[in-house]
């Protein structure tokens, strides 16, 4: 019992110890703000005496610093000659919060994604050296990812509403209205569009506008009607690094589409993992997915497409894309995503669903880089067809070229 009431003690001296310092505080910062009024309303009346000013010279020079200490007392107050610091700051905070709406709005981390696939495909294409138009395809890219990003959370303000992983997004809390959001839509869009149609070649923009239709127009009304929206959605993955092969090449060849087909079916374990740890806020805002009309068929078809992984892969150096080597490093690396795929498809849990969407997110990076280490030379382009050259002919062709 004794020792309750101590402890009760300490307790309540701890809360006014609190107490008295804040007090004391708000008393010194009131004190403080009366001080600055008192020397304005002493600076309207008329006065016969410089004492006053030369008493506080320190506190006029720290209210309105860079001005003259020969002006009067009453022009060094005035609003007119006050360094609005405050309002400054507040400008700084307002900077800085509509930078973090416009990151949090183009979905920041998912466009990084998206340019990393896109920059592998043009990396991926035969001679590609031209650092302007590798900056200008992932700067156009990176604006129309934004575009398709800021339009499709407009769209769905109230379904994000009801969902645990959406409901702070900028839109559901009115960080910034829809109208400003339509506008950043809009004018990123067009944006990147004119950048890859000035800057780097037509077919490149069109597969750039037309993943920002098929993703905003398509694929966003889908998800409440039929589960085919999961396929439409891995080919909007897909376009990238097609975009990143045209940006090179000005053309579609073989090696695009395999670039593509292993992100479009990269896609289906990545969602579908996410898609399991989400089933009841998707069912709650009324989502027609895999997950919550036929559970099996989600893991089953994240099973089926990792496989597909594995002929993706041997392709790329059948047909000289890159070595041999290639085929053996994605193996291992696809290995590890089967893996994981096989568990959840044998036992789909929260647990086994967070392995594999985890499993594919490192997954991603990793076949990327090894492709991009294995690139075989592939020659050079000649009036949109490849080439294949050697050292002792590389002369005769830059001859052709130059004529």
């Amino acid at each position: 019992m004794a020792q309750q009431v101590k402890n009760t003690n300490i307790i309540w001296r701890q809360y006014f110890i609190k107490f008295y310092h804040r007090e004391r505080v708000l008393l010194i910062k009131g004190q403080q703000r009366r001080n600055v009024q008192n020397l304005w309303d002493k600076s309207n009346k008329p006065s016969n005496t410089n004492s006053f000013f030369n008493k506080n010279a320190v506190v006029i020079e720290k209210l309105s610093p860079g001005v003259s200490s020969s002006t009067g007392l009453k022009e060094r107050l005035s609003p007119n000659n006050y360094t609005p610091i405050r309002q400054k700051q507040s400008l700084l905070v307002e900077f800085i919060r509509l930078i973090k709406a416009y990151r949090d709005l183009s979905k920041a981390k998912l466009a990084a994604l998206v340019i990393l696939t896109t920059m592998c495909g043009y990396a991926m294409a035969p001679m590609a050296t031209d650092l302007t138009c590798l900056f200008a395809t992932t700067t156009g890219t990176g604006l129309c990812v934004a575009s398709a990003n800021a339009i499709n959370q407009l769209l769905e303000i109230p379904y994000d509403a009801q969902m645990s992983r959406t409901r702070n997004r900028v839109l559901v809390r009115n960080a910034i209205s829809p109208i400003h959001a339509l506008s950043f839509g809009t004018l990123t869009g067009m944006a990147g569009v004119g950048i890859l149609s000035t800057m780097v070649n037509p077919l490149t923009a069109i597969l750039g506008a037309s993943n920002i239709l098929l993703y905003t127009c398509i694929y966003t009304p889908m998800k409440r009607k039929t589960i085919a929206n999961t396929w439409i959605g891995a080919i909007v993955g897909a376009i990238p690094p097609m975009m990143g092969w045209a940006a090179c090449t000005n053309n579609l060849e073989l090696g695009a589409w395999i670039l593509g087909g292993i992100l479009y079916a990269w896609q289906f374990p990545h969602f579908n993992a996410l898609a399991w740890n989400m089933r009841s806020d998707y069912s709650k805002a009324g989502y027609r997915m895999m997950v919550i009309t036929n559970p099996l068929l989600n893991s089953r078809v994240s099973l089926r497409y990792t496989l597909a992984l594995f002929p993706l892969s041997y392709i790329t150096p059948y047909i000289g894309m890159t070595t041999w080597w290639f085929a053996l490093d994605s193996s291992l690396i696809n290995c590890v995503l089967l893996f994981s795929a096989y568990k959840f498809w044998k036992d789909s849990n929260d647990k086994s669903a967070r392995d594999l969407f985890f499993a594919s997110l490192v997954h991603l990076p990793v076949i990327l880089a090894l492709m991009m280490a294995h690139k075989k030379d592939q020659g050079i382009i000649i009036n949109n067809e490849i080439i294949d050259v050697d050292e002792k002919e590389l002369e005769k062709v830059m001859l052709e070229l130059e004529s």
